[in-house]
Parts: C-alpha cells; sequence; structure tokens
C-alpha cells in the first residue's frame, strides 16, 4: 500500500492489468528490503557530514580565511598601498616633465611651423600641377573629339555588318533548328532511361518489402512489441518502487535516528543536566559564596591597605626629599603676583571701570 497520496491525473489513468499488480508487490518488498539500510547509511553520513561541516570545515574555513587576509592580502594592499602607487606617482610626474613637456615644446614650436610651410609648399606644387593637367585633359578631350570617335564610328559600322549580322542569320535559320532536333532526340533518350530505371526501382523496392519488411514488422508486431511493454512495465515498477522504497525507508530512519536522539539524550544528557543542576550548581553556589568571595574580599582589603601604605610613603619620601633640597639649596624664592588687566570674577563691570589696554586710565 502507498503512503503517499497519488496525484490526481495518475488517480483517474485507465485499470491497470493483473500482471502489474502481480509484479508491483514482490518488488516493491524486494527493493524496501534493499533500499533501506542504503537510505539508512545515507542519512547517517548526511548528519555526520553537517556535524563535520558546522564544527570542523567551517571553523577552519575561516581561520583559512583570515590567515590568507592576513599573510596575503593585507601586505599586497600595503605594498599597492605605500610602495606602488606612491612609485607610480613619482614615475608618472618624472615622465611628465621629461617627456611629455618636452614633446609638447617641440610640437608647438618646431614642428606645427615647420608643418605650415610644408603644406603652403604643398599648395603651390598642387596648384600649378593643377593647371598643367587641366591643359593636358583638355588637349586629350579634343583629341578624343576629333580622331577617336569617327574612327570608333567607322569599326563599329564594318563589325555590324560583316560580323554581327551574319552571325544572327545563322543563329537563326540553322543553329536554332539543328539545336531544337537535338533537344528532341535528348529529351526521348531520358525518357527511356527513366523508364527502364523505373521499372528497375519498382522491382527491387517490392522485393525487399516482401523478403525483408514485411517480415520485421511481423516480428516487430508480435514479438518485440510486447517483451518491450513488458520489460516497460517491469521497469516503471521497479523505478516506482524505488522512489516508494526510498520515501519509506527515510521515514524509518527518520524514526530510528528520533528513537537514538531520545536515547542518547536520556541516557547521556538528561543525567548529565540533573547532576549539573543539582548536584554541581549548589556546589559551585557554596563556593562561591563560602571561599571565593570571603577571599576576595580579603584581597580587596589587603590590596586597599597596601595602597594606602605605598601611598603614605611616596608622601613622606617627598617631604624628606623637600627638606633635604630646601636644607641645602635654601627655599625657592616664590613668585610675584601678576596684577590682572581684566576684572576678577567677583567684580562687575561698569561705565566708569576700563578693562582694555586701550581705554585703562
Amino acid at each position: 500500500m502507498d503512503l503517499e497520496k497519488r496525484p490526481a491525473h495518475q488517480a483517474q489513468s485507465a485499470p491497470e492489468g493483473c500482471l502489474v499488480v502481480a509484479i508491483r508487490i514482490p518488488v516493491r518488498i524486494v527493493v524496501l528490503v534493499l533500499v533501506v539500510p542504503v537510505r539508512m547509511l545515507w542519512d547517517a553520513l548526511v548528519a555526520g557530514g553537517r556535524l563535520l561541516t558546522d564544527t570542523v570545515l567551517r571553523p577552519a574555513g575561516r581561520a583559512a580565511l583570515w590567515l590568507g587576509r592576513v599573510v596575503l592580502v593585507w601586505p599586497c594592499v600595503a605594498l599597492w598601498r605605500y610602495v606602488v602607487v606612491p612609485l607610480a606617482q613619482g614615475l608618472g610626474w618624472l615622465g611628465y616633465r621629461l617627456l611629455v613637456v618636452p614633446a609638447v615644446w617641440t610640437y608647438r614650436y618646431v614642428l606645427t611651423p615647420v608643418g605650415h610651410a610644408i603644406s603652403w609648399l604643398a599648395a603651390g606644387v598642387g596648384a600649378g600641377c593643377g593647371w598643367v593637367a587641366r591643359g593636358v585633359l583638355a588637349g586629350l578631350r579634343w583629341l578624343y573629339r576629333w580622331t577617336v570617335v569617327p574612327v570608333g564610328r567607322s569599326i563599329a559600322w564594318l563589325v555590324v555588318h560583316l560580323l554581327v549580322v551574319p552571325a544572327g542569320w545563322l543563329y537563326r535559320y540553322v543553329l536554332t533548328p539543328v539545336g531544337h532536333a537535338i533537344a528532341w532526340v535528348a529529351m526521348g533518350a531520358v525518357w527511356l532511361v527513366r523508364m527502364i530505371f523505373t521499372g528497375l526501382w519498382l522491382g527491387v523496392y517490392w522485393t525487399l518489402r516482401v523478403l525483408l519488411v514485411l517480415p520485421a514488422l511481423a516480428v516487430w508486431r508480435w514479438v518485440l512489441a510486447p517483451v518491450g511493454r513488458f520489460l516497460a512495465a517491469v521497469g516503471r515498477e521497479i523505478g516506482e518502487a524505488l522512489g516508494h522504497a526510498w520515501r519509506v525507508a527515510g521515514r524509518i530512519s527518520l524514526a530510528v535516528g528520533r528513537f537514538l536522539a531520545n536515547l542518547f539524550r536520556w541516557l547521556l544528557v538528561e543525567p548529565t543536566r540533573w547532576v549539573y543542576r543539582t548536584v554541581l550548581t549548589p556546589a559551585g553556589h557554596f563556593v562561591r559564596d563560602a571561599v571565593w568571595k570571603p577571599v576576595a574580599a580579603v584581597g580587596r582589603a589587603v590590596g586597599r591597605t597596601t595602597r594606602q601604605a605605598l601611598s603614605t610613603a611616596r608622601e613622606t619620601v617627598r617631604q624628606a626629599r623637600a627638606s633635604v633640597r630646601s636644607a641645602l639649596f635654601g627655599q625657592r624664592a616664590e613668585p610675584k603676583p601678576v596684577h590682572r588687566r581684566e576684572p576678577r570674577a567677583a567684580e562687575a563691570r561698569t561705565l566708569g571701570s576700563s578693562t582694555t589696554a586701550l581705554t585703562k586710565d
């Protein structure tokens, strides 16, 4: 029986024969027995691959990516930013000053005037050559009109009356009838050859049809087609059985995986959690309250007392050093207070009092 609902177009298809039903049940049983271990192994490999990817390959890839960035990318970026770019900018500035500026100056103040002079000279030479060429063309035109044209017309009249007219008469009254006769004879020969080859082809065609085509058609229709249909039905049932068995094996593998996960949870995870929650956590709290907090308080008190003692010792040493300095070198002269031009914070400005150097009396 199928575990999945069939589509509507399959449910409305034509009823299947008893042979297909007889083939389907044993094939599906055999395929299910063979596919279940393969599907369970496949699911185990998939779960192991996901675990390996999440715990090993992805962290290793991130570490390799960070290492590659540190070893390759950052040095290359620093080299490009602080070595290649400044060097290229310096070379560009040097090339501009040594090549571009002199080339522009040479083009502007040397090549341009020389080019203008050459173009002016070429324009003068071209104008002279054009005047000479116009004279030569005028002479050739006169020679063509009064010499070549009359001679050509005479030659053309002779060619027409001596060659073209006799050739046309010969083609019309001699060659055309002879060509029609030859074409008629050739068409008759072609028709005869066509009829001969048509008769030969019909004889070969019917011989091959009777001796080869009709027996092959009978073998195909009464032997190969039924065997092909049977093999197609078997192949189709094997394919459907493989799909059905793969889905059933997936559900079985999922159930087995859930059972093993629950077994692992109840045998290892839950006892560990219970031990952590009922034993280790109270013990940790007891150690924290009874040991670490008093030790930390004593440590803080000792540190505070030590800092106070060190501060008192530094103050005593400072006072002793000041007494020795005053005994050896005397007291320092006290700096005299400088009279402030600005009023003190407690005093208020009035109209009669000046607070700047320009208006102060």
